[in-house]
């Protein structure tokens, strides 16, 4: 069975058994209505998944893996902050009446920043390094930009990959500083994984270790009952996950370069409140 399946259950039963909540302190996150999102929680939640062997899709529901791709495209492709950029509408809720959402996300990779090999970009600079310096330990990235927070709608989430090659394999570790369980976590999963195959192909590697570094990850109040019931789905095998092996330009790859081959899932059609 899927081994996304078997991390993602593993996850939720500790939160829910093991959690804690934060139902006496006041909380940003608020429901559609207005009500405070409260969570229970764990800390420090580490997950590895080993690339080379399966792509970390859940099948206990549907990831609808397209659109997490466009929206990593949008980000690490177009560098945009502005959602009409996006063909899906999941940050519609955090974005001004131009459409942007301020200095965050793919406006802080799109920023140049001056080095002894030229002017560049971070993303620029990550496919330099992996060409040119694949044993260095310095091959990273970092959205949470102190001196624009205040002018981002929303704090970066998932704000840091580290890279590190290792003999023809390219690992990374995507830290995170909060995770909605249910609605975001395979959402990111797919999406930095999909990242590393993409780095790794333009780059003449192999894909290897995503670890997946969680400070507080947690599910809200009203994603319990949810969560209950999806967790009683039944798990089924991983589909095969294939990249056009003719791009090898970091920014020709489209969603369309990507495939997933038997993709199996169950058929949970729960509809999932966001809290904002």
């Amino acid at each position: 069975m899927a081994y996304a399946d078997q991390v993602f259950r593993q996850t939720c039963l500790d939160i829910l058994h093991n959690g804690v909540r934060d139902d006496n302190l006041t909380v940003r996150p608020h429901w559609e209505d207005g009500t405070p999102a409260h969570t229970i929680k764990k800390f420090g939640v580490v997950n590895r998944y080993d690339l080379s062997r399966e792509f970390p899709i859940l099948t206990l529901r549907r990831t609808y893996w397209k659109s997490a791709v466009d929206e990593l495209l949008w980000i690490w492709q177009k560098k945009s902050n502005n959602v009409h950029d996006l063909s899906s509408h999941i940050w519609d809720a955090w974005a001004d009446e131009t459409g942007s959402i301020g200095k965050a996300y793919g406006y802080q990779l799109g920023v140049k920043h001056h080095y002894k090999e030229g002017d560049m970009d971070q993303v620029d600079r990550v496919l330099y390094d992996l060409k040119h310096n694949p044993a260095s330990r310095r091959i990273l990235t970092n959205l949470y930009n102190f001196a624009d927070l205040s002018e981002m709608a929303l704090y970066p989430c998932a704000y840091s990959m580290t890279f590190n090659v290792s003999g023809d394999t390219l690992n990374a570790i995507l830290n995170q500083r909060s995770q909605d369980m249910l609605a975001a976590n395979n959402w990111n999963v797919v999406q930095y994984a999909v990242l590393v195959h993409m780095f790794a192909q333009v780059s003449g590697l192999k894909a290897g270790e995503l670890v997946h570094v969680i400070a507080d990850c947690h599910i809200y109040d009203r994603h319990i009952p949810i969560i209950e019931r999806m967790l009683d789905e039944p798990e089924h095998p991983a589909p095969t996950f294939t990249v056009d092996p003719s791009v090898t330009d970091f920014y020709a790859f489209t969603k369309d370069s990507f495939t997933l081959k038997d993709y199996t899932y169950s058929p949970f059609e729960d509809k999932i409140p966001i809290a904002i």
